[in-house]
């Protein structure tokens, strides 16, 4: 089975998490805050990398921000279709270490807990920083899950990496607020902002 099916099997069931889904209200609040505070007040081009459902797209849309969402599973890419129909939204079918869009296209890449999962973290990196126009902000949401083997990337990594693509950096540790996740969380929750 290919990864990108793994995601399909995984669409019909990914918004039951608390924070994939945002159903409940006091995460979806949470989340949106969040945003609030990362992306740009003025209304934006919001670049969405393995997007899934279209979870946070839909919380960029609704704050006035135009979204391209890009995900390697049709059935996720279907589903964020589905719920951002009439939003000023567009979703592709790709993979999220080289999207399928133009380059300094857009204002904002927004990325939650995909970078971990790329072969070449720093790699990814320098190709996303191209899709940025002069200006621009990276908001990357990573971690490192799970005890014994713990899968992730910690974020003294992570802005280690960014650092000599940027022109500024600020780490927002995310593991104390158990409204993002519909519950406490002890692993290692963060968010990276970054402006070019």
């Amino acid at each position: 089975m290919t990864d990108h099916e793994d995601w399909d099997t995984a669409a019909a069931s990914f918004d039951d998490e608390p924070d994939h889904g945002l159903r409940d209200p006091e995460v979806r609040h949470a989340w949106a805050s969040r945003l609030r505070s990362w992306l740009p007040e003025r209304p934006s081009d919001v670049l969405d990398l393995g997007c899934g459902t279209g979870s946070l797209s839909l919380l960029a849309a609704e704050q006035g921000h135009r979204v391209t969402g890009v995900d390697r599973s049709p059935a996720m890419v279907d589903l964020a279709r589905a719920k951002l129909a009439g939003r000023d939204a567009a979703f592709l079918v790709g993979d999220a270490a080289a999207p399928p869009v133009e380059e300094e296209r857009f204002d904002v890449v927004l990325v939650r807990h995909v970078l971990w999962a790329l072969p070449d973290p720093g790699r990814v990196l320098r190709h996303w920083r191209g899709l940025l126009r002069p200006g621009g902000r990276f908001v990357l949401v990573e971690g490192v899950w799970g005890r014994g083997t713990p899968a992730g990337i910690p974020a003294d990594r992570l802005t280690d990496l960014i650092a000599p693509l940027v022109a500024h950096a600020r780490l927002e540790r995310l593991s104390g607020d158990a409204r993002l996740w519909g519950k406490d969380v002890a692993d290692e929750r963060y968010a990276v902002v970054a402006t070019v």
